[in-house]
């Protein structure tokens, strides 16, 4: 069976251009709260010049400290839920917003493996948090592949879910 030909992926800095279009357009600005992927959703940003008109600041929280340090997750919830949750990637979003100048927010949390997954996390899962202006939502995801298909796959879903989320 084969398929009809589908549409390409868009390139990530096709995406970036198409979120620093709409931030520009708004008057916002991104922040990044980046566990699994290390800062490659801001490097992608920053890869266009003129970034500094609409990415306001990353923010690298890979270990649990980091996060609770610098964003304000409540360590409690570290323990007893992992650093891969819903309500760890939604207080990713909020702290990143509250300890920056940015209107906007993407946080990312997930297992990029190879290792580290279990039965309820496997290799694969992501949890995202999306703050753009009067909403928060969260999305759990799975990527197919190695770590750096994952943390690929991680950044086209962030960038596109912005631009999805402020065309609104």
């Amino acid at each position: 069976m084969t398929q009809a030909h589908s549409k390409p992926e868009p390139s990530t800095r096709h995406l970036c251009g198409l979120l620093a279009d709409s931030l520009l357009q708004k008057g916002l600005k991104l922040v990044t709260a980046e566990s699994c992927t290390g800062g490659l959703i801001s490097a992608a940003c920053i890869d266009l010049a003129g970034s500094s008109n609409w990415f306001e600041r990353g923010f690298v929280t890979y270990s649990n400290d980091a996060k609770a340090e610098l964003l304000d997750v409540d360590a409690r919830l570290l323990q007893r839920a992992g650093a891969v949750c819903e309500g760890v990637a939604r207080a990713m979003a909020q702290g990143a917003l509250a300890h920056s100048h940015a209107q906007v927010a993407v946080a990312v949390t997930g297992v990029a493996g190879p290792t580290g997954g279990s039965p309820s996390k496997p290799v694969g899962t992501v949890w995202f948090g999306f703050a753009v202006p009067g909403q928060l939502i969260t999305e759990k995801c799975h990527f197919d592949g190695d770590r750096a298909a994952v943390r690929a796959a991680t950044v086209r879903h962030a960038l596109t879910r912005l631009v999805e989320l402020l065309a609104c």
